[in-house]
């Protein structure tokens, strides 16, 4: 299957992620700033475009999913190192990416793959996490002073991070308690 014009869009922005990290961490913010911009516009667009032209195709939607999460994690990490975030909340991002990865991967060894469609608050927690993102890499690139507006927005990120980590965790708990109808333990 060749690649089409959505999911080509979706491999620049994963190709975006390295050159987005190596800006944050050679103090580049602006041009991070930009980078960051751009892979998010090419999200729209890819959307836009697979969405009109009927387009949408099962490796989109998992490039899609991977290009996001490499950005948003990688910038978090790569802020957290540099401690223009906190520690504790870069792990929290982190973590909670890693279990859901790690439990539908499980899910899916264990014969009981499971179909990962975002709740709604999964949506908003992604949002806060984007929008704390960009208003620190702005807050870095045009040397804009954040104070309690920062620490106002990492609680609201932790805060919705955990939750949806958690609703996501009881999901897959229910799922994988569930047994199949005609099938015995």
């Amino acid at each position: 299957m060749p690649v089409n014009v959505p999911n080509f869009i979706t491999i620049c922005r994963i190709l975006l992620v390295p050159v987005t990290i190596w800006l944050i961490i050679n103090h580049a913010y602006g041009l991070a700033f930009a980078a960051f911009a751009i892979a998010g516009l090419s999200d729209a667009v890819d959307g836009l475009i697979a969405r009109r032209f009927r387009l949408q195709t099962e490796l989109g939607a998992y490039l899609d999913a991977i290009a996001d999460k490499a950005l948003l994690v990688s910038i978090f990490v790569s802020l957290g190192i540099l401690a223009e975030l906190p520690s504790w909340l870069v792990i929290l991002v982190a973590t909670r990416d890693i279990l859901i990865v790690g439990a539908v991967v499980l899910a899916w060894l264990l014969g009981k793959p499971m179909e990962m469609r975002p709740s709604l608050l999964s949506k908003i927690n992604t949002t806060g996490q984007i929008m704390l993102a960009v208003t620190v890499l702005a807050a870095l690139a045009f040397d804009w002073q954040l104070g309690h507006l920062l620490v106002a927005g990492e609680a609201g990120v932790a805060a919705l991070t955990f939750a949806s980590g958690a609703l996501y965790m009881r999901d897959w708990v229910k799922h994988m308690s569930t047994t199949d109808v005609g099938k015995q333990q």
